[in-house]
């Protein structure tokens, strides 16, 4: 391939999925309550693991790399569990049980099919439709502004900031396809962050104050710390992305029309795996493929692993330049929340179609649903509801996703699992 027409390509893949390789930093460090040189920092190491996590993937060793040109970035499915377990056991808590989760991942990647049929999309889109609804609230508290005891909350200004980004999100995504529609959330966030600046209301400072290059540091904000309740927490969000990470795979395999068995699913989540470790260590986030470049993939044809290659790079020479990732911050907090509800709402709606097919196959799964989803999204509206429980009980049940979870995890076990063999 023309090496001008690949490095076209590598950044048309590199505007795909920037938005949410921005959105989950910005959202995690103003969630935890970072300075605005930390989330600099947050978003730069972002950039540059994205680009590492990807190369991991693409390239197709001995141990890892499915070889397969998927673009990797961080999880929107562990946003909420990650800002609960910054603020309640502090940001240590956070990258230790990310390395943990990563180094789980990679343990079990050999045989992970033999218990993936715990994760049917029964309960996989449980799990993804109580984080997109769990995510709700933050955006919805951004577009008013961030802080809902501040003067000048759900102002008149941030309202309307709010809305003009949501209405050219809405405006591109019907109007136009292809890469622009892959991109309309972006779209909206240039043109919600431009009209703030005629309005006079976007802050440089961030920009004006962080350096042109930096290295990257291992442990930037600490020691990692080890809890059992924030490990368990990572580590079920690590395995639905990896069930998620499966269903790309085996599209990216029909597309490129290259088969893949057990020995190729294994690399990817050992690849999946190893980023995350590496991840946590420079105080990233854990990886998995994103859908939105595997769409972009069977749209240009292009299918030369080169090409994703290139995005990788550019995202590690992004990860270098501070002053780059600090221009995210000059999105004002209702554009940022604008975003965040159509991005979250997708979310919703991905597990929504997931869950879809499984509850008109039986009404057993439409209750399984109902009750996971219920209590899931339940306890993140009330967490002290398990304040009886013992400590650790208490703290690992309080997070919506666990509770979630189990409960999709065991009433899928109870009436689709026990039993099955005899009845047929």
């Amino acid at each position: 391939m023309d090496k001008v027409k690949a490095l076209a390509f590598g950044f048309q893949h590199l505007l795909a999925m920037y938005t949410g390789a921005i959105l989950v930093p910005l959202i995690i460090g103003y969630g935890i309550g970072m300075t605005p040189e930390q989330i600099t920092y947050l978003v730069a190491i972002d950039l540059f693991m994205c680009g590492v996590a990807t190369i991991f993937q693409v390239w197709r060793g001995k141990v890892i790399g499915i070889g397969l040109p998927v673009v990797l970035g961080c999880t929107f499915t562990a946003v909420p569990a990650i800002i609960s377990i910054g603020n309640g056991a502090g940001i240590g808590a956070i990258y230790g049980a990310i390395i943990a989760s990563g180094a789980i991942v990679i343990v079990i990647a050999g045989f992970f099919g033999k218990i993936v049929k715990f994760f049917p999309p029964v309960v996989t889109g449980s799990v993804v439709t109580i984080i997109g609804i769990s995510l709700l609230s933050t955006a919805v508290t951004n577009i008013g502004g961030g802080d809902a005891a501040a003067e000048g909350f759900a102002s008149g200004t941030n309202l309307l900031l709010a809305f003009i980004t949501l209405a050219v999100i809405i405006i591109v995504y019907r109007f136009t396809t292809g890469f622009m529609r892959a991109i309309a959330i972006l779209a909206g966030m240039v043109a919600g962050t431009v009209v703030a600046l005629a309005m006079g209301v976007v802050n440089f400072d961030p920009v004006n104050e962080a350096g042109w290059f930096h290295m990257i540091q291992p442990f930037y904000f600490g020691m990692p710390e080890f809890h059992l309740e924030a490990i368990v927490t990572m580590t079920l969000i690590a395995i639905v992305s990896l069930v998620e990470s499966t269903g790309v795979y085996y599209a990216l395999s029909d597309i490129t029309k290259k088969p893949i068995g057990e020995k190729d699913l294994a690399r990817g989540y050992r690849a999946e795996g190893l980023a995350s470790v590496i991840g946590g260590i420079f105080n990233a986030f854990p990886y998995t493929t994103y859908s939105q470049n595997v769409g972009l993939v069977k749209m240009t044809g292009v299918t030369d692993r080169v090409v994703i290659y290139i995005t990788g790079g550019l995202l590690i020479v992004l990860g270098f330049l501070p002053k780059f990732a600090a221009l995210t911050q000059i999105i004002p907090t209702p554009v940022l929340g604008a975003a965040m509800v159509a991005m979250f709402g997708l979310v919703i709606t991905q597990g929504m179609q997931m869950l879809a097919p499984e509850i008109n196959k039986s009404m057993e799964n439409g209750l399984i649903v109902a009750c996971a989803v219920g209590l899931g999204v339940g306890v993140s509206v009330v967490p002290g509801l398990f304040v009886s429980l013992p400590d650790m009980l208490e703290t690992l049940f309080s997070n919506g996703i666990v509770t979630g979870s189990v409960t999709a995890i065991v009433l899928n076990i109870v009436f689709n699992m026990i039993g099955k063999k005899k009845e047929a």
